[in-house]
């Protein structure tokens, strides 16, 4: 693919008056103005024209529909019955005042009351007269009632033109404005009268009659005004591809753009220091997974562009590993390396596995956290700026300005969701040329997501698990199973074993009902009381001393139970640990189950994980107890997650709008996705520069959507 400086150059195409009613600030539309305007941008971040008409209906009701009122039933959608309209009385005074009516249709009769409005409403309601009355079923005095129902009078016996009702998400804030769904359609049928014409197309010609997509215009139309439910399913295909294509096209130009623009140190040697490790050292066989993704980052590093590769990988797949050899290949070539790691316990584990994969090799590596004291810190500063360091391992201290390589070579990130972007941008100034990026990640990300969330990386996965490993076998109980958990972990600890047991709280809440960890350490010390039996605790609170001391205790086989929280989910490496009882297990999402689980079936014995969980489950909780106990496939488990848990809360990228998508939906529309990435691919392999003329709507809309948005890629 060509040189892509285009990307910016596409800001030229930007014209905002080519749309002006679109790009109208909705404060200066009428029956929104100033107030709703505000709120509108602060519930929804809708604040043009183009983004209300882009706040699509999640449902429909059909209006053609007419229910008998012999078959109402109290329920919280709206239905639609017809009828005569009996006596109409109005009660009480001043504030308690309201209206009553009743409406037969021969069938039976159904109470109808207004709360408020009822001077307005009782003039247009008339005794014996045939009506269309629609609202939400409830109850009264043993009869279907209907608050405030909408109603409009028809001749009898005429036939009723109904439609498909859109129904807009709304928030209370926005219904006492005026602005419930019934407001929002309104509004949006105005403006939709308004833009005919300004709704232009997106997309090239040849796509959407290959695709048989409909025009951008139509879609819009339809989906706020379907004529049928055929339409609905036409638009939202259509709507759902447009918006998959341009995030994928973003990427795949960022992308480009970063390999065009950043050249990468070249490693050409593979020498004394990786040869003797592979040779001599290296503790196992590399699975062919493995061998596979050393291929990738090998070609990567000695293509002359900067390595930017994410590196996926269940728990206990050998990722490790993996980054070592790749140090190894970064100092055959006379760099230094980095790597960075979220928690202190996280830094210590991999300074030990380090530490121990390239012992007796004339090789310099130390650790950077938080607690280091000044006068060490010193000594490692001093060592990272004279090259007397090959490898430095850390956590966020890494990132400080005080912090200087002498040839930062390789920056490796080990579990990057957790730091924020800013953070990771400091990598990139280590070096007067960008250091090669390895990421990794144990959280198992769906294809989709990974995708969206990393399209613009070069993705290698382990999908295989080193031989010897055993799966882990999961089983659900309840509370009142405790006595037989107990049992078990003793016949485990007698085997020779060790246990986890995690609870999500450290202390009692007030406001979960949960078991909390110092609750339980007590019941665990009462039950397996010493000399016979020793109890670790450890938890976010303790300080980082303390936590070394209790896990060297528990890595040393020194004490038989761990009692913890979730501090131990990812970097605790205890080969001996059989048993991980996860207390409160309901309030753990997928991912974290997975990654305690992760904590056993380490070394070769038959490990397993018991979820402990009270009687009272929503449906999503034991949908995440039911997946747990079927499957050990972490892609799988992070497939279900998509699922209950949507995109922005499974990797924290709610509130950055990396995910803010409108109508696709990652968890169902893979296919949709997959296309969309492939068509963007094509059109940017044929015109590079968007410059052909069928490609001209492409190359405007992408200026419109892409014009302030920060190039994050080069810092992921």
């Amino acid at each position: 693919m060509a040189h892509v400086s285009y990307f910016y150059r596409h800001s030229l195409l930007y014209n905002p008056f080519l749309n002006a009613l679109l790009n109208t600030p909705l404060e200066y539309i009428f029956g929104i103005g100033e107030r709703r305007a505000a709120l509108l941008a602060e519930e929804f971040g809708l604040r043009t024209v183009e983004d209300l008409l882009a706040h699509y209906p999640f449902r429909y009701i059909d209006r053609s529909v007419v229910q008998s009122i012999a078959m109402l039933r109290e329920g919280p959608d709206p239905v639609q019955i017809r009828g005569k309209l009996g006596v109409v009385k109005q009660e009480g005074a001043g504030r308690t005042k309201r209206l009553r009516a009743v409406v037969s249709d021969g069938t039976g009769s159904a109470e109808l009351v207004w709360f408020k409005g009822a001077s307005y409403i009782a003039p247009q309601l008339i005794s014996g007269a045939e009506y269309l009355f629609f609202g939400k079923v409830g109850s009264f005095k043993g009869r279907p009632s209907i608050a405030h129902p909408e109603f409009e009078r028809i001749a009898p016996g005429a036939e009723i033109d109904g439609y498909m009702q859109p129904v807009y998400s709304a928030t209370e804030k926005l219904s006492k404005l005026g602005l419930s769904s019934k407001g929002l359609e309104k509004v949006i049928a105005k403006l939709l009268a308004q833009a005919r014409g300004q709704i232009r197309e997106t997309l090239p010609r040849s796509l959407t009659e290959t695709l048989k997509l409909p025009a951008k215009a139509d879609a819009v139309y339809a989906i706020h005004q379907p004529g049928k439910e055929e339409d609905v399913k036409h638009a939202r295909r259509r709507l759902k591809f447009e918006e998959l294509f341009y995030v994928q096209l973003e990427l795949l130009m960022k992308k480009e753009l970063r390999t065009a623009q950043s050249r990468g140190f070249v490693f050409e040697n593979v020498a004394e220091a990786f040869r003797s490790f592979y040779e001599h050292h290296l503790p196992f066989e590399l699975t062919g997974a493995q061998k596979r993704v050393m291929k990738e980052i090998r070609r990567d590093l000695r293509s002359g562009y900067q390595m930017n590769r994410l590196l996926q990988g269940d728990v206990g797949s050998g990722k490790t590993v993996v980054a070592a050899l790749s140090a190894l290949i970064a100092i055959d070539n006379g760099f230094q390396v980095s790597i960075m790691a979220p928690t202190e316990i996280l830094a210590n584990q991999h300074f030990e596995t380090f530490s121990a994969f390239f012992r007796g090799m004339p090789l310099k590596i130390d650790l950077l956290t938080g607690s280091v004291k000044a006068k060490r810190r010193r000594e490692i500063d001093e060592a990272a700026r004279s090259g007397a360091l090959n490898v430095l391992i850390g956590t966020h201290a890494l990132l400080e300005d005080r912090v200087v390589f002498q040839n930062l070579g390789l920056a490796i990130i080990d579990e990057q969701h957790r730091f924020g972007v800013a953070q990771r941008a400091k990598l990139w100034k280590k070096n007067t040329r960008p250091p090669h990026i390895l990421v990794m990640t144990a959280t198992p990300i769906p294809r989709t997501l990974a995708m969206t969330l990393y399209g613009d990386l070069d993705v290698s996965v382990i999908d295989e698990l080193p031989p010897g490993r055993k799966p882990v076998q999961t089983s659900h109980v309840y509370d009142g199973s405790r006595i037989r958990i107990f049992g078990f972990m003793e016949d485990q600890i007698r085997r020779g074993r060790q246990v986890y047991v995690v609870y999500p709280l450290i202390e009692e809440s007030a406001t979960l009902d949960l078991k909390d960890l110092t609750d339980g350490y007590e019941s665990i010390t009462r039950r397996f009381p010493k000399p016979e039996y020793q109890v670790s605790i450890l938890h976010g609170k303790m300080k980082p001393e303390d936590k070394d001391w209790e896990m060297n205790r528990f890595a040393k086989g020194k004490t038989q139970i761990m009692v913890a929280t979730t501090v131990i989910e990812v970097g605790v490496n205890v080969p001996n640990a059989s048993v991980m009882v996860i207390e409160s297990a309901q309030r753990f999402g997928l991912s974290q189950l997975h990654q305690l689980r992760g904590r056993v079936g380490r070394g070769a014995e038959r490990s397993y994980c018991i979820l402990v969980s009270d009687k009272k489950l929503s449906n999503d909780a034991r949908k995440r107890m039911k997946t747990m106990t079927e499957t050990n496939d972490g892609f799988r488990i992070a497939e279900v997650d998509l699922e209950l848990r949507g995109p922005g809360d499974l990797m924290g990228t709610r509130q950055s709008g990396i995910l803010d998508l409108k109508i696709a939906n990652l968890a169902t529309d893979a296919k949709v996705l997959q296309y969309a990435r492939n068509a963007a691919a094509d059109i940017l392999e044929e015109d590079p520069r968007l410059e052909n003329p069928e490609n001209l709507p492409v190359a405007r809309r992408a200026a419109e959507l892409f014009r302030n948005k920060p190039n994050w890629s080069r810092i992921s």
